[in-house]
C-alpha cells in the first residue's frame, strides 16, 4: 500500500490449521539443492471465486485439515542439519500446522478486480518472512478473504524452498478435490531423486555462475511492480497467426511478444542484455525417468536463450520454441552439480534466481481452471507472484481460468493465457499502455497505481 492509503482488507482472525491424521514420529523431509537454491524467493497465489453455497469457511477449514494429512512437509518446521550431514535445511514433520487467516475485503469481487492495485492484491496472500528462529516459523500461510458480495479469495503464500509454483498450485487443486469428496487427481509425491551429484559430475553452469556474481554486486535496485494481462483463446489464436512463426505455441508467441516489447520500451533503451531471455521450465516430465506431476519440491531449470530481436517476431518466437525444446536433462544435472560445488566451496547464502536478468517462467502446463471447490465452478481469476524479483524483471505465462472466455462464444478455452509481469515500475506502466499488446484486447488487472 502507498503511504497514507487505507487498506480495504481487514484481518479478522489468525489460527493454526493442523492435519486430521498425525504424522509418524521422527519423520523428516530434507530439502534438495534445487529447493535450497530458491531460498531468496517466495510464491504467492490468489484464487478468486464467485459466491456459492460451497463457500463456507467452516467447511473449507475442515477440508483444509483433511488435505494437510497428505502433505506432512507443509505442516512441519525447518531446521538445519548437522555439519556431518551437509548442513542443509531439513523439515521436521512435527504437525506444527499451517497458519490460517480469515479476512474481509471492503469491496465486491467485481469492484476489487476492476480497481485493486498490484500492492493491494498481495494483501490477499498474507506472508511473514523467516524470523530469528526458523523452527517457530510457518513456511506456509493460507488466507480466506470474503468480499462484500460473499465471493471469496483463497490466498496461499510459501517459501519457494518448499514448493515451486507448479507444486503450490497443485496443492490448491488437491484441497479442492478433497473438499468435493474426490480422490486427489495429482497426489503429492515425497520421494525425490535426491538431486545429488553423479559419480562423474559435470558442474558447469555459466548462467548460475553469472547470477552468483551479479546478485552480490547489485547495490541498488529500481522499485518493481506487477500487472496481469488476460488473453482469451481468440486473442491467442490471433497472436500465433500474427507472429508468423513456423510452429509457435501460445507460450512461444506470448513470451516472444513481451520479450520484444520490453526490449523496445523507452525505459530499457536498447540495454546490452536485451538480446537474452532466461527461460524457467518445469522438468518433472522431461527427465528420462519422469517424476509424477504431483512431485513436491522444485524442479525448475533456468536456461538463457538468445535471439536477434531485429529479425522479427516470428524469428524470436521460433528461437524461444527451439530453446525450450532443446533443454536437456543433462543441463539440469549440470546445474545441480554446480550448485553442490558452489555450496561445498563456501558459497554462502542463496543468490537471486529470478534476476537480475529478464526471466520468463513457463507455467501454462498447470491446470488452474480445474481448481474447483464446487463442480463446474472454477476460479474467476488467478494470480501468481514470485517474491524478491529484482533487476530486469519476470514474465510468468500461465493458463487462464475459464472466465477468460466470457463473451468469446465456444472457443477453445485451453488456448486462453495469463501473463503476469513483475518489472521495474516505470516499465510495467509503459507496457500497460503498449499499443502492440493492447491490439489483442487483453484484460489488464492489478496494474501499479500511478
Amino acid at each position: 500500500m502507498t503511504a497514507g492509503a487505507r487498506s480495504r482488507v481487514t484481518i479478522l482472525a489468525k489460527s493454526t490449521a493442523v492435519s486430521v491424521t498425525p504424522v509418524r514420529p521422527g519423520k523428516t523431509y530434507p530439502l534438495s539443492i534445487l529447493d535450497r537454491s530458491m531460498g531468496r524467493h517466495t510464491v504467492r497465489l490468489v484464487f478468486y471465486y464467485r459466491s456459492g453455497t460451497w463457500l463456507d469457511p467452516v467447511k473449507l477449514k475442515e477440508s483444509f485439515s483433511e488435505v494437510l494429512s497428505y502433505y506432512p512437509a507443509m505442516t512441519g518446521r525447518m531446521t538445519r542439519q548437522g555439519e556431518e550431514e551437509g548442513g542443509g535445511w531439513l523439515v521436521k514433520c512435527n504437525d506444527a500446522g499451517v497458519r490460517m487467516l480469515e479476512a474481509r475485503a471492503d469491496a465486491t469481487l467485481d469492484e476489487w478486480l476492476r480497481s485493486a492495485s498490484d500492492e493491494e492484491e498481495l494483501e490477499l496472500a498474507y506472508w511473514e518472512p523467516m524470523g530469528q528462529d526458523p523452527f517457530l516459523w510457518s513456511p506456509f500461510y493460507v488466507q480466506l478473504t470474503e468480499f462484500k458480495d460473499k465471493s471469496y479469495a483463497i490466498g496461499l503464500s510459501c517459501t519457494h524452498m518448499h514448493a515451486d509454483p507448479t507444486c503450490a498450485i497443485l496443492f490448491l487443486h488437491a484441497w479442492a478435490d478433497i473438499h468435493r469428496r474426490l480422490a486427489i487427481v495429482f497426489p503429492p509425491f515425497f520421494h525425490p531423486p535426491a538431486f545429488l551429484p553423479r559419480p562423474s559430475p559435470n558442474p558447469v553452469s555459466p548462467l548460475l555462475s553469472l547470477k552468483s556474481i551479479t546478485t552480490s554486486s547489485v547495490t541498488t535496485a529500481a522499485a518493481v511492480s506487477s500487472a496481469t494481462f488476460l488473453f482469451s483463446s481468440a486473442a491467442v489464436r490471433r497472436l500465433i497467426a500474427d507472429c508468423s512463426a513456423s510452429s509457435a505455441s501460445p507460450f512461444d508467441a506470448l513470451a516472444s511478444l513481451f520479450w520484444l516489447r520490453i526490449a523496445r520500451a523507452s525505459y530499457v533503451k536498447g540495454g546490452a542484455t536485451a538480446q537474452y531471455l532466461t527461460l524457467a521450465v518445469d522438468f518433472r516430465k522431461r527427465l528420462q525417468a519422469p517424476l509424477p506431476f504431483g512431485f513436491f519440491g522444485n524442479t525448475l531449470l533456468l536456461s538463457r536463450a538468445r535471439a536477434n530481436l531485429e529479425a522479427g517476431w516470428g524469428s524470436v518466437a521460433d528461437e524461444v520454441a527451439r530453446h525450450v525444446e532443446g533443454m536437456q536433462e543433462e543441463d539440469l544435472w549440470s546445474a545441480v552439480e554446480w550448485l553442490h560445488a558452489h555450496s561445498s566451496s563456501g558459497g554462502g547464502e542463496p543468490f537471486r534466481m529470478y534476476g537480475p536478468e529478464l526471466t520468463c517462467l513457463k507455467l501454462d502446463h498447470v491446470p488452474v481452471k480445474s481448481v474447483e471447490f464446487e463442480p463446474g465452478v472454477g476460479p474467476e481469476h488467478v494470480a501468481c507472484r514470485v517474491g524478491d524479483v529484482e533487476g530486469e524483471g519476470l514474465i510468468v505465462v500461465m493458463a487462464a481460468p475459464a472466465s477468460a472466455e466470457k463473451g468469446e462464444g465456444e472457443g477453445d478455452a485451453s488456448l486462453a493465457r495469463m501473463v503476469v509481469l513483475t518489472l521495474p515500475t516505470e516499465l510495467t506502466a509503459e507496457l500497460c499502455d503498449d499499443d502492440v499488446i493492447l491490439q489483442y484486447g487483453p484484460t489488464i488487472a492489478f496494474p501499479p497505481k500511478a
